[in-house]
């Protein structure tokens, strides 16, 4: 019995081992085709040889200036979104949920687009205001969802209906200064274009914080998934559990707003797919989910700006259109949400 144990044991951890190799070779793979693909086209030998400080002043303006940083942040946001998505998943108990649609990005969105069409002049407090958008709609959500308890269907139906309200004062906000929308537009579609190392290290930053709290969720959001008298059987408190995941969660989602703008349905996407692959426990899911996402993302975008020449599709485009017909499938799959 014993050996059947540690056999199984062993398997588990080959699949996630591979699992893993295979993510992390895909990252690589899809950054160094992002670094090559362009408006001007560069080798793999062209890419090495700046990298080891042997290419031209053109070659290494377009790669370490241009291509790496916006390839780097593609790799952090598409991280902190599904890793976000994934907590989510877990307060819910519903494979369904992410920031976007029970209205935590949309809180974020909505403060930084009041704050970019009415007042201009406090630009570079976005990322502030953004963080203050989520955690309000996080708030509300669960002053709305709160009867005796936090159910998790009171808390999708809240966020739905936080999302739609304040979906139609974004729409609303957009019509009355519909003069001032190019810079709007490329936030409400998500976009890497121009980013520079200050993002990346900004990200960065955003990025460890919120990690590194979501990994010490692990726990919690592994006994949130048993059911609630499960969990307090365990010990835990889960209200308050509820309540920091969440918490965790907003933050990386108003992080990635507040520095790309709005990219969809990969917390919703991304920890599905690394379901799938290595199952539902959080030690191993949460991982997977990062570097699913990162991959997902970083593609996306390398598609967007190469798939069609002179034009750059962004990447909130990019996901929503792979992304729906995946979020249809699911639907179409798996006819009851109501487990993780």
């Amino acid at each position: 019995m014993k050996n059947k144990n540690k056999n199984k044991t062993g398997n588990s951890l080959l699949k996630v081992s591979t699992v893993w190799l295979v993510l992390i070779i895909a990252i690589v793979g899809v950054f160094l085709l992002s670094v090559m693909l362009g408006s001007s086209r560069l080798s793999l030998e062209q890419i090495f040889n700046v990298f080891l400080g042997k290419g031209t002043k053109s070659e290494y303006a377009i790669v370490m200036t241009l291509r790496v940083p916006r390839a780097v942040l593609a790799i952090i946001v598409g991280g902190c979104l599904s890793v976000a998505g994934s907590l989510l998943q877990a307060v819910m108990k519903n494979p369904l949920a992410d920031p976007g649609s029970i209205g935590v990005s949309a809180g974020a969105s909505t403060a930084a687009i009041t704050i970019l069409l009415l007042f201009p002049n406090l630009t570079y407090s976005v990322p502030l205001f953004a963080f203050a958008g989520a955690a309000l709609a996080c708030v509300l959500i669960y002053l709305m969802a709160w009867k005796g308890g936090v159910d998790p269907v009171r808390i999708i139906l809240s966020g739905v209906a936080i999302n739609s309200v304040l979906g139609g004062y974004n729409a609303f906000l957009q019509l009355q200064n519909s003069d001032n929308l190019q810079g709007v537009l490329s936030f409400m579609n998500g976009s890497f274009s121009g980013s520079m190392w200050q993002e990346v290290k900004v990200m960065g930053i955003y990025a460890v914080v919120g990690l590194v709290a979501s990994f010490a969720c692990i726990k919690n959001a592994n006994a949130l998934q048993l059911g609630d008298e499960m969990a307090k059987n365990l010990g835990v408190r889960v209200n308050l559990s509820r309540i920091a995941l969440s918490a965790v969660s907003a933050f990386l989602a108003a992080a990635t707003v507040s520095q790309v703008g709005m990219i969809g349905f990969v917390g919703l996407v991304a920890p599905h797919i690394s379901r799938m692959l290595v199952g539902s426990d959080y030690k191993v899911l949460l991982p997977t989910s990062l570097l699913t996402g990162s991959a997902m993302v970083l593609l996306a975008d390398t598609v967007g700006r190469s798939v069609w020449p002179g034009t750059e599709i962004p990447v909130g485009v990019m996901m929503s259109v792979f992304g729906g017909p995946f979020f249809l499938y699911m639907l179409r799959k798996r006819g009851n949400f109501n487990g993780a």
